[in-house]
């Protein structure tokens, strides 16, 4: 599926939730291509990209060309997460090279307007994140301008780093304030001893590098369905019976 005027895939991830969108910044960088089409396979619908400048966190990763490489080989949608201090300067650039999602950090942009209403314009989904300081009402002024919240349950910048459970709240709270079609994702930390919790909070879109990648047993396939089981624990007993 691929993002359009309507924004169909985000409601798919509501009406689907939960979904895990798997972070490429965990993944082998010597093949990337096969570990997308291993995904695809797999049954991913969302890949995670992460964009970091080495100034708003203290690391670099993937840029334009990058996004342009995968979009070239894959039609999933392309959740671009920009962890950078000047993000109204890459959203067309990265939009260009295939975005599908872009999200914009609270912490650079404490009026986010501009920039969500630019995203819109540029005909992707306009996300906001936080992070683990940052309180959640920080975010509650802009929820109607939102297509996606992600909530950072590590500091951004690198991956492998340990779950820090007031995201839990964080999503609690967003949740009941938040229109319904909001899709709310996590990021950090998420692995499967805590899938379950991160759907009971509200998560929609649980975002997973080290936690899916690392130490695989068996095949993407089998980890996929094996987190999604997990994470399915964490729904009402109502959803489940969907």
């Amino acid at each position: 599926m691929r993002v359009n005027a309507s924004g169909n895939w985000l409601a798919d991830i509501r009406q689907n939730r939960p979904v895990i969108s798997p972070s490429l910044l965990a993944c082998d960088f010597t093949r990337l291509g096969e570990e997308i089409r291993e995904l695809e396979k797999a049954g991913a619908t969302v890949l995670h990209i992460d964009v970091m400048d080495g100034h708003f966190v203290p690391n670099l990763s993937m840029g334009v060309p990058i996004v342009e490489a995968i979009r070239r080989v894959t039609d999933l949608i392309l959740d671009v997460h920009l962890m950078i201090e000047n993000p109204g300067q890459f959203l067309k650039p990265f939009r260009n090279a295939g975005a599908d999602a872009l999200t914009v950090h609270i912490e650079v942009a404490p009026d986010p307007r501009p920039l969500l209403e630019e995203i819109r314009r540029l005909g992707a989904a306009a996300g906001l994140s936080l992070n683990p300081p940052t309180p959640w009402q920080t975010l509650e002024p802009f929820l109607g301008e939102c297509d996606l919240v992600l909530v950072m349950s590590v500091m951004p910048g690198f991956g492998g780093q340990v779950f820090q459970a007031g995201a839990l709240e964080k999503l609690r709270g967003l949740r009941a304030v938040a229109p319904s079609s909001l899709v709310l994702s996590i990021d950090g930390g998420v692995k499967a001893e805590n899938v379950a919790l991160c759907t009971e909070a509200g998560a929609d879109m649980l975002v997973i590098g080290t936690g899916f990648f690392a130490d695989l047993q068996g095949d993407y396939s089998s980890r996929m369905q094996h987190l999604q089981a997990l994470a399915r624990e964490g729904l009402s007993p109502v959803e489940k019976a969907n």
